[in-house]
């Protein structure tokens, strides 16, 4: 994996994690980060409920970007990607989340967050999705396995996909975004959260009419 923290970075962590009550969830989160190298996916589940709570703001940082990048040591971009991929794991992939226990170490955080762009952000078709799907989840290919198919795929559209279905999927990948994102702002009113909200519900319920649409001719 690539930013993964540095013995430097590790020995940061175990300061912070000296001045803290072992029980409490910002130990269990530097805990979690520790792991990082065997484990990325309760990394993200905990940065997830980081974020979403903004239990950041408890701990001292202005963003969860900057509790991310000064105590987890992570970059902000790594950080998206931990969060992206768990939560399409946990829409898409739940029997993934089941073995998490299990010796058999799950796919590369990045491969996943790939998927997640292939079927969210990308437009591919039904097939060219379950072909990366079996490259991942199946197989368990390396990551540079991975991002090669994804970029060969990605590059063989000579022209713009025409399908409406790729242009919602793509703003709804946005929207939420945005909503996370949303989580972490200071003085938002609760109108502008319940607009990103429900600008997501009515980008969700048009894929699902033009689903149907296609489904029916």
């Amino acid at each position: 994996m690539t930013d993964l923290p540095q013995s430097s970075g590790e020995r940061h962590i175990e300061r912070i994690m000296e001045e803290l009550d072992p029980s409490s969830e910002r130990f269990q989160v530097l805990e979690t980060a520790k792991k990082f190298k065997s484990s990325w996916v309760e990394l993200g589940d905990r940065l997830l409920g980081v974020n979403n709570r903004n239990l950041y703001r408890d701990w001292g940082y202005g963003s969860f970007e900057e509790y991310c990048t000064r105590e987890i040591r992570i970059k902000k971009e790594t950080a998206q990607k931990l969060t992206l991929a768990y939560r399409f794991m946990e829409q898409h992939e739940p029997q993934l989340l089941a073995r998490r226990e299990e010796p058999r170490p799950l796919p590369d955080y990045r491969s996943i967050d790939l998927l997640r762009q292939a079927r969210e952000e990308m437009g591919f078709s039904e097939q060219e999705y379950a072909d990366l799907r079996k490259r991942v989840v199946e197989e368990e290919r390396s990551h540079p396995t991975v991002l090669k198919q994804f970029k060969e795929v990605a590059g063989s559209r000579q022209e713009p996909v025409r399908d409406p279905a790729v242009a919602v999927k793509g703003a709804l990948a946005a929207a939420r975004r945005l909503e996370t994102a949303l989580a972490g702002v200071d003085g938002l009113s609760d109108g502008h959260r319940e607009a990103v909200r429900g600008l997501v519900t009515h980008l969700e319920n048009e894929l699902e009419e033009l689903a149907v649409t296609v489904e029916h001719g």
